[in-house]
């Protein structure tokens, strides 16, 4: 048996949308919806390296962009 809970979203007052915005925004961010686009169909070695280097490149530009928000924040 896993230990793993899964994700979970209570419906309060029979509100479905916001339980389903919820769920989503859960999943996004927990990338389980990347992981399983990534999964669907088979990736080339040279595509997975240009994937990863993408995906590097982007993290950096997006901690040096936070970096300079709180410098000029002071």
């Amino acid at each position: 048996m896993s230990n793993q809970t899964g994700i979970e979203v209570v419906v309060k007052d029979n509100d479905v949308d916001q339980a389903m915005k919820a769920l989503k925004r859960k999943i996004a961010r927990d990338g389980l919806l990347k992981q399983l686009k990534s999964k669907k169909a088979y990736e080339k070695p040279s595509e997975k390296r240009k994937r990863k280097l993408r995906e590097s490149k982007r993290r950096i530009r997006k901690a040096m962009a936070r970096r300079a928000k709180r410098a000029t924040r002071g």
